[in-house]
């Protein structure tokens, strides 16, 4: 199929689309004919980005408040969107959070809060779309890693455990899906100019002092969305930061200083 007309009329349901990288997704597919279907916590953000997909699209557009970590409201919402849209084709696990801290300073509660909204939730909505797309023969699954969960850096650790869980789940998530037809592709971007870093980063500082290597929130949806049900595996931005992290492998002790006195920026 060509690439234009993939995604005429299919389900997309992308997590965390209030703003930021989520948001641009969602346009990004529906520029691409889908019915783009986003959630998030606030509910009148998520209606104005319903609206632009619709205008976008010419597809019907859904959107629906949803706390990922409330597994009983994800069932809830995974059914409503299968009454009013159909059954989900494309998953963008998109939800997530960062904080910039040293390891030791940082709370116990925020550790617990990160991994909830970052890896348990991503883990409960990739199995409950993935049994309806089993049962419907092929589908998509794409998780919203990052760089930090390949080449983790200083004051960064719980968040880089969690993008290291986040890849290490769908790698095996992919062997295990392939044979029923399901598509898994793990997205590892470095920083991209979004509120993300407003709670990340308490001081502003660290885009400023990143300069060119801040990625375009909408340069990245629409390569997320050119992903959209084909068979790609990861998909790493900007390839300089890809190539430093293939470095990294081949020389773990110079990474690690190069890291330490180079390149931590935050």
């Amino acid at each position: 199929m060509e690439r234009a007309d993939r995604l005429k009329g299919k389900v997309v349901l992308i997590t965390g689309a209030t703003g930021g990288l989520g948001e641009q997704i969602a346009y990004a597919a529906a520029k691409r004919g889908a019915r783009v279907v986003v959630t998030g916590r606030r509910l009148d953000r998520l209606q104005e980005v319903r609206r632009r997909c619709q205008e976008l699209s010419g597809e019907l557009s859904l959107a629906y408040q949803l706390d990922v970590t409330d597994f009983a409201q994800v069932k809830e919402v995974l059914e409503q969107v299968r009454r009013e849209a159909g059954p989900v084709q494309v998953l963008v696990n998109n939800a997530g959070f960062g904080l910039f801290a040293e390891a030791l300073e940082t709370d116990q509660a925020i550790t617990e809060e990160m991994f909830k909204v970052n890896v348990l939730s991503l883990i409960n909505l990739s199995r409950e779309v993935a049994r309806e797309m089993q049962q419907a023969g092929g589908g998509h699954i794409i998780n919203i890693a990052s760089q930090a969960g390949k080449t983790a850096t200083p004051k960064s650790a719980v968040y880089a455990a969690t993008k290291f869980a986040v890849r290490g789940y769908s790698n095996a998530l992919r062997l295990e899906l392939y044979p029923h037809g399901i598509a898994v592709t793990t997205v590892n971007p470095g920083p991209i100019r979004t509120d993300f870093f407003s709670k990340a980063d308490a001081d502003g500082s660290y885009l400023a002092k990143l300069g060119r290597w801040v990625l375009d929130p909408v340069r990245v949806a629409e390569k997320i969305a050119d992903c959209m049900l084909t068979g790609r595996r990861e998909l790493n931005l900007p390839k300089a930061m890809e190539l430093a992290y293939r470095f990294y492998v081949l020389f773990p002790r110079l990474g690690d200083f190069l890291t330490r006195k180079l390149f931590n920026w935050k």
